[in-house]
């Protein structure tokens, strides 16, 4: 049995720095735990993700996507800041999900904004969305601000110290299925 890590940006911009933020993550802890990742991000699921009142509305590329997301062994969300939260459409992606559907499953929670100012946005609207799916959020969440990166890739050490942190994190879901996996 393989492992699945899935990472998922709500962001529209390409290149994404909140993008490149989860694919690092998402394919460091494939790395780390002999996983395997996939991120995707809001564009993924247009053109119906705006009119959708159900998971169904979606066509089914989208649903499929969705579909991935739900059944992943491990989580990396997380969202560009705008006006001090996260964006609209990733908002109402969660809104279509089951409310137990998360249940338990660890969640790395990610942010990009421009500057410091926004740091908090993991602490103050993330962790309570999650909360709310009663899943389980790594207790490290990672900010970026626009510093932290070169090139749109994420550079500034102490990010990458920060992300490796959280990544290990994983280790009480991931780790010990890898290793009863491996005996």
């Amino acid at each position: 049995m393989t492992f699945r890590v899935a990472g998922f940006a709500g962001s529209f911009s390409s290149p994404s720095k909140t993008r490149a933020l989860i694919d690092l993550a998402a394919h460091r802890a494939a790395a780390r735990f002999g996983a395997t990742a996939v991120t995707y991000d809001l564009t993924d699921l247009e053109p119906a993700l705006g009119q959708a009142r159900s998971l169904d509305d979606l066509a089914p590329f989208a649903r499929a996507i969705v579909a991935t997301l739900l059944s992943a062994d491990a989580l990396i969300v997380g969202s560009p800041v705008y006006k001090g939260s996260y964006t609209g459409l990733f908002k109402h992606l969660f809104d279509l999900i089951d409310p137990a559907a998360l249940a338990g499953k660890p969640v790395l929670l990610v942010a990009t904004g421009g500057g410091d100012k926004h740091a908090l946005v993991i602490e103050h609207q993330l962790r309570p969305l999650f909360g709310f799916f009663e899943s389980a959020t790594l207790a490290t969440g990672v900010y970026a601000s626009s510093a932290d990166f070169v090139d749109g890739l994420p550079a500034s050490s102490a990010l990458l110290s920060r992300l490796d942190r959280a990544v290990d994190q994983f280790q009480p879901w991931l780790g010990r299925a890898a290793a009863a996996q491996a005996a």
